[in-house]
């Protein structure tokens, strides 16, 4: 169960993360109309901290279910994951996620008009690591009403999948093997 204190923390964090998009969007915005011809390296950049953030994100998230499953239901310890993990889906790892695909696509269909193999299976392993992300957003509310069916054993190898498939988007986006 959640506290009124807690829910008007989770408030003002989802206030804090909408401004820090409206800033985003009117400073990339500026950016775009301010210096057009060095916009792309800028949007490679935030894209980077996008998927960085994201990563992060979705590393951290599957280890806090491992010690999430350990912990007693409606204990102490059970209702701080609750909102660890809500906030960190909601604040980080969301916006990431949101950022990371609106400017990832833009760099793919500015910088490459969609061309590439390796560009295909870049977008197909970033499709593959959206719906693991989707995976674990179900799995937060699932957690969030004490509904959780999976042992740790399970959630840490769901932990090595985002490893797995940054490892491929790495490499198909520096070695451009195809």
């Amino acid at each position: 169960m959640i506290d009124a204190s807690n829910e008007n923390s989770a408030g003002q964090a989802m206030k804090r993360m909408a401004i820090g998009i409206v800033v985003l969007v009117v400073l990339t915005a500026l950016l775009y109309f301010a210096a057009p011809d060095s916009f792309y390296a800028w949007a490679k950049a935030i894209h980077v901290i996008a998927v960085i953030s994201w990563m992060a994100g979705m590393l951290y998230l599957p280890r806090l279910f491992v010690y999430h499953v350990d912990a007693e239901k409606g204990s102490v310890q059970s209702e701080t994951f609750k909102v660890m993990e809500r906030r960190l889906l909601r604040a980080i790892i969301n916006p990431a996620m949101i950022v990371t695909w609106v400017f990832g696509l833009w760099l793919a269909w500015k910088g490459f008009g969609f061309q590439g193999g390796w560009l295909h299976a870049k977008i197909l392993a970033v499709l593959l690591l959206s719906a693991l992300h989707g995976y674990l957003a179900g799995a937060v509310r699932k957690f969030a009403e004490d509904k959780n069916e999976k042992p740790a054993r399970h959630w840490r190898i769901v932990n090595e999948i985002p490893t797995l498939l940054m490892i491929v988007i790495v490499i198909l986006v520096v070695v451009k093997p195809f």
